[in-house]
Formats: structure tokens, C-alpha cells, sequence
């Protein structure tokens, strides 16, 4: 938990307040025990610093947090300034904050052998931080890399639930190709990418949602929406028209599911593929 003050939190969306425009200057490279070259195999380091200049990038910093603490009811910022963070969850993905110049790609490649980034964010995101967003999918072109985006709406449990099957599907099919690793990412990387790394886990990995949200919270501190997570799992394990609706289930419905269920959630998951 001591490197706490270097994660980012939840995605930002939706009531963003308006802001001018974001001086920003290069610095150098941080990463956990201060070398960039041998990041730690498991744990949250940030990487790439990524300098916001002067009172605009804090009151920017400063109006995201206090709006995301109050839609999302986590303590839990997001530091902009200390550059792109991450967390290895396992041999295949990696969780973490935006990648914010063509620099942070060449890191994933060089370090972490990441072959796919799948991207949460919707344009007013990157744009809020005044990201050149091109750049850094051009750079990923250049070194073969997979970019993927699969937008939802910060601070939105609805948004999410919505668009968990098609975020996972995207993941799911990345993790199989076994050309590397993948990238999941939103804005702070606490919000949207880890959720969606959560329910890969629960409905591919043979986990109840409790052991996968406490296998990635543990390397990466964050609070996803768990309900969002439960109320997708619900509706892809559901056939019947007539059944009842999500809101009126027990607090803790479809924090585990039945085999039949993991293989219907399964299938359908991949028929979105082609969607």
C-alpha cells in the first residue's frame, strides 16, 4: 500500500469542469526504486513522469478528484503529474493510468513486452488532459502494437455495466492470441480498466468475483464498481425475458455463478467479437 500516493484513480467523463489550456514540460523517468529499466515484475510504480505546469494542472488535478470522490465514493486520487502508473496483475495483463506521450508506449514495448493496449477512455477524457492522443497511436503502429478502444462513461456504474461485455470480449480475445501482454487502461487506471480486468477474471478464470477483485486490488489499490461488475454478469448470464429486474436481486446476487452460467457468460462474451 506504500505506493498508494502514486496511483491514479477513477476515469473522468462526465460533469468535467471547463478548463483552459495545459502547460505541460517533459521530466525524467521514475519507476519504482528509481530505475525505469528493471521495473518490478508485480506491484504499482509509476513510470514516465509526465510534468503538469503550475496552477491549471492542479486545480485541474484538484477538480477531477474532488469529482471523482464524490461520484465514486473512494479515496483514491489521481496525480497526473507523476506520469503514466501500472500494475502487473499477472504474466498476461497489466492495469494502469493513460498513457500520455509516444514515450510511455516505447516503455510498455521496450519493458513489459505489451502487444495490445485496450483503451477505456472516450475522447473527452484524453481531451480533458489535453493528451495528443495521434502520437501515441502512431507509435504503437510503429512497434506492432494492437490498439483497442472500447469507451465508457466515468463515474457512470450504467455506462459500465453496458459496455463490460464488449471490453472483455476485446480482452479476452488479446489474452488469447498470446502474442503479449495487454494494456488495459481508462484515465487513472481505478475505475473502468480495472473493472474490466476483474470481470475477465471472474467469468474466464474460474473465479468468484470476491477472489478476482481481491487478487487485483491487492496489486493495484482501487475501488471498481463492484455492483456494475455483478449487474453485467447478470445480464449475460440471464435468458428468460420475463425475469426480474437487477435492482430488486440480494445485495450480493451474482457474485458467483453456476458452471452453465460461466459457459453461457463465455460464449456470449466471444460472439462479440464480431460485433
Amino acid at each position: 500500500m506504500a505506493a498508494m500516493a502514486n496511483v491514479s484513480c477513477s476515469p473522468v467523463t462526465r460533469g468535467l469542469p471547463a478548463h483552459g489550456n495545459l502547460a505541460r514540460s517533459r521530466s525524467a523517468a521514475v519507476a519504482a526504486g528509481g530505475s525505469r529499466s528493471r521495473p518490478r515484475s508485480t506491484g504499482v510504480f509509476p513510470c514516465l513522469s509526465s510534468t503538469t505546469a503550475g496552477a491549471e494542472g492542479s486545480r485541474r488535478m484538484e477538480d477531477y478528484n474532488t469529482a471523482m470522490k464524490r461520484m465514486m465514493r473512494n479515496p483514491y486520487e489521481y496525480h497526473h503529474d507523476l506520469g503514466m502508473n501500472y500494475a502487473v496483475i499477472s504474466d498476461s495483463l497489466i492495469v494502469g493510468s493513460q498513457p500520455q506521450k509516444p514515450e510511455d508506449i516505447d516503455h510498455l514495448n521496450d519493458e513489459d513486452k505489451v502487444a495490445f493496449i485496450l483503451c477505456l477512455q472516450q475522447d473527452r477524457d484524453i481531451e480533458y488532459w489535453e493528451i495528443d492522443f495521434h502520437p501515441i497511436v502512431n507509435r504503437c503502429k510503429e512497434f506492432g502494437i494492437k490498439h483497442i478502444r472500447r469507451p465508457a462513461v466515468d463515474f457512470d456504474p450504467d455506462s459500465l455495466r453496458t459496455q463490460l461485455p464488449k471490453a472483455v470480449s476485446s480482452l479476452e480475445w488479446a489474452i488469447s492470441e498470446g502474442k503479449g501482454r495487454v494494456y488495459v487502461h481508462c484515465t487513472a487506471g481505478l475505475g473502468r480498466a480495472p473493472a474490466v480486468a476483474i470481470a475477465y477474471m471472474f467469468w474466464f478464470e474460474n473465479m468468484d468475483l470476491k477472489t478476482a477483485y481481491e487478487k487485483l486490488t491487492s496489486k493495484r489499490p482501487c475501488g471498481p464498481n463492484r455492483r456494475a461488475i455483478r449487474a453485467a454478469t447478470y445480464d449475460l448470464a440471464k435468458n428468460d425475458p420475463h425475469k426480474e429486474s437487477f435492482e430488486s436481486l440480494p445485495e450480493r446476487a451474482f457474485e458467483g455463478i453456476a458452471d452453465w452460467e460461466r459457459r453461457l457468460i463465455q460464449e456470449r462474451v466471444r460472439a462479440l467479437r464480431e460485433a
